[in-house]
């Protein structure tokens, strides 16, 4: 190759873009990185090599005229180049070399002297850590600390959900609701009503459910309801002022009449003229006595549905018969449901003493 100082003018005039472009349509490879004047040491070299076939194009007529002008004869021009191109490729072809073996032995003399100041500066910090790097399984400790966490985990959020959701004070409420003697009496007598209701207010067909919308059986589901008419017929009213008459009026007024509560004596902690004022004032904690009222009941029930009594033509036999043949275990049922209640009052007062 030419040297960049005998380098053809015509190609030192051309940018170094414009040399990259005239490469490539020569098909002659350029590596990336070359400098201008190697660019256009390699293309003179490959121009004047391939002279007899490129001299004829119209785009290299200008490096051609330039190189006949530089240049005399051309055979003389053909052995020069041949011998510039020569020294030139072996020049660089050495310098090349020499490059890359100095900086791969300066590369290797540096890691070799960076390795052994660091192993024998810090050895043992190294060898650490390398050891720290090294993922170690968890020991049963960890993993029953992580049980154990996650275990508190799940149980606070379930408390956390537990105490948003109400459940524990409507619970609270629904007990203190039901947890006196008045909220057993009426549970009783709603179960009695239960078993009463179909023989004074029957049920009759209204609709069907069809079993393409009843999800539970698939099949039709014929529903009844009570029948309202009966509400205005005799049918319903005799059965039910009887048992209302045996249930409430009777046991209510033996209660408030018999009141034991009313007449005791208000025992507290702190005897004195103002415990008893206060207890004046507050009067009786029950207007009518649980216990007396299921004592009447239960009385009265038995006088009634037990031996058939009807207070002298008060009470249709038909109607007694029948209300007798609806509680679940006739008037032996109504007896101890009354006995339940008795006893609750009884225990309640024991409690309030």
């Amino acid at each position: 190759m030419a040297t960049a100082s005998s380098t053809n003018s015509w190609l030192k005039a051309q940018r170094k873009g414009d040399l990259q472009t005239l490469a490539e349509k020569l098909n002659l490879k350029i590596p990336n990185g070359k400098l201008k004047s190697e660019i256009e040491a390699t293309l003179d070299s490959y121009l004047a090599d391939n002279a007899a076939t490129l001299s004829s194009r119209s785009d290299l007529a200008g490096y051609y005229n330039s190189r006949s002008k530089a240049l005399g004869s051309p055979l003389k021009r053909d052995s020069q180049s041949s011998r510039e191109s020569i020294g030139e490729d072996v020049e660089k072809t050495l310098k090349v070399a020499r490059r890359k073996a100095s900086k791969a032995a300066e590369d290797m003399v540096n890691e070799v002297e960076t390795g052994s100041t660091a192993l024998v500066q810090t050895p043992g910090r190294t060898l650490s850590q390398q050891v720290a790097r090294i993922p170690l399984p968890a020991t049963p400790a960890d993993v029953a600390r992580a049980v154990d966490n996650s275990t508190v985990a799940v149980r606070n959020h379930v408390s956390s959900l537990y105490r948003d959701s109400g459940v524990g004070d409507t619970t609270v409420a629904a007990r203190d609701c039901i947890s006196s003697v008045h909220a057993l009496v009426l549970i009783v007598a709603a179960t009695e009503l239960f078993f009463i209701r179909p023989a004074v207010l029957p049920s009759v067909y209204a609709f069907t459910v069809p079993a393409s919308v009843n999800i539970v059986t698939r099949a039709d589901w014929p529903v009844y309801l009570p029948d309202m008419f009966t509400l205005v017929s005799k049918f319903f009213w005799s059965p039910a002022l009887v048992w209302f008459f045996t249930s409430f009026i009777v046991p209510t007024f033996a209660g408030f009449f018999f009141n034991l509560g009313a007449t005791a004596p208000h025992s507290a902690s702190g005897t004195g003229a103002r415990t008893r004022a206060r207890a004046a004032v507050q009067g009786p904690e029950y207007r009518v006595d649980p216990l007396t009222f299921s004592i009447a009941k239960a009385l009265v029930s038995f006088l009634v549905y037990g031996q058939g009594v009807t207070f002298y033509g008060l009470l249709p036999e038909t109607s007694i018969a029948r209300l007798n043949g609806a509680v679940y275990g006739g008037y032996q049922g109504i007896l101890t449901g009354a006995a339940i209640t008795g006893i609750a009052s009884f225990y309640d007062a024991i409690l309030k003493k």
